[in-house]
């Protein structure tokens, strides 16, 4: 008997070969209103024809450069969401960035209560009034700035997710004072011990738990946002959630390695995906209809959005057995940036970072 995930996945072909627009082909309405607006932000929202009861909510923030629908475009989160039901929430506008980034970098976006961060929270808690969100299945993902302000609202407002899945980005708490202060951090150089990163993380509420489960996604190639920053994500979370870095199981499938650390009930609070290859990029499968190659979007036969949609549970019938039951154990080691190429890093990451505009 064909199971919902081949149903799936043959329309999502379909739509793949039938629909050449990388923009989201789905309607990405603006939402009007939704409380105070301290980060100057804008949110756009997908709500398909077809909804479940109680329907969860997955919020996209997308990484520099990009628009809502051009994020929408690649990842396919709404294509995704009218096949399953769910809601999508995107933000951020040029008005407020010229680069359209999060500001990842400035302390009074990142607090709680506080620009951008109160901003993403008014607008998701609008969303689940107006459509009768299941609170407990709310989830937060992003890449690069998106991503960092992923692990921000995470942090900040733990109590408001589920999950999280963080692509390329980097860890909360790691504010820069001037450019080359956040370049350096986006390099991986001066970050913090996980321990005063976890501690950052404890200190940003007052939640005492349960904490947000997180995926973490890296390309091992990332020139922009460097693994390092992937490593400390890791450190930051197992800190979080009390768990020792000897607890992890992994395993390799081609270029794409998992790594697991489950706690005493064999729950796996934290995951890390290692793309061999891959830049800074969102991986996608375009072969398998989830994801449109593009900008940021790179077809590696993985598709990110497939797989932490079946982590958090969206997919019943595809979900991830989130027990540590891996085939393989390898080492977890941090790689550094070759010494060729800076100038070329050193430009691509402040265009990443916001810090500088796009050569004409």
């Amino acid at each position: 008997m064909t199971s919902l995930y081949d149903t799936i996945r043959h329309f999502a072909a379909f739509r793949a070969l039938t629909s050449p627009d990388k923009r989201s082909s789905h309607h990405l309405a603006e939402i009007p209103a939704f409380g105070s607006d301290p980060g100057n932000l804008a949110g756009w929202v997908f709500v398909p024809d077809t909804i479940r009861c109680d329907p969860p909510l997955v919020v996209g923030l997308h990484a520099c450069t990009q628009s809502a629908a051009s994020y929408d475009g690649g990842s396919h989160w709404a294509q995704l969401a009218a096949d399953l039901g769910f809601i999508v929430l995107y933000q951020q506008r040029r008005q407020n960035n010229s680069n359209l980034c999060f500001n990842w970098f400035e302390p009074s976006d990142i607090r709680r209560d506080s620009g951008e961060a109160l901003s993403i929270r008014h607008m998701i808690e609008t969303i689940c009034i107006n459509h009768n969100v299941d609170s407990r299945q709310v989830f937060i993902t992003g890449l690069s700035a998106g991503g960092a302000m992923a692990d921000v609202m995470l942090s900040s407002y733990p109590e408001i997710s589920s999950a999280g899945a963080i692509i390329g980005g980097l860890p909360y708490g790691v504010v820069a004072s001037s450019v080359p202060h956040a370049l350096e951090h986006m390099r991986g150089v001066g970050l913090p011990s996980g321990a005063t990163l976890s501690g950052m993380v404890h200190r940003a509420s007052a939640h005492a738990g349960p904490w947000p489960a997180v995926s973490l996604w890296q390309g091992s190639k990332d020139r922009t946002v460097a693994e390092a920053n992937a490593y400390a994500l890791v450190d930051q979370w197992l800190g979080v959630h009390g768990l020792s870095p000897s607890s992890s199981k992994s395993s390799l499938d081609s270029s794409h390695h998992t790594t697991r650390w489950s706690d005493s009930t064999g729950f796996v609070p934290v995951e890390f995906h290692s793309i061999d290859g891959m830049g800074h990029d969102t991986p996608i499968d375009e072969r398998g209809g989830f994801g449109s190659a593009g900008p940021f979007m790179l077809d590696v036969g993985v598709s990110s959005t497939a797989e932490i949609a079946r982590s958090w549970n969206l997919t019943p019938s595809i979900a991830v057995d989130r027990s540590a039951d891996a085939v393989q154990t390898f080492p977890l080691k941090p790689q550094g940036v070759p010494a060729t190429g800076i100038q070329d890093i050193i430009e691509k990451a402040f265009r990443s970072a916001g810090l500088c505009a796009d050569p004409k």
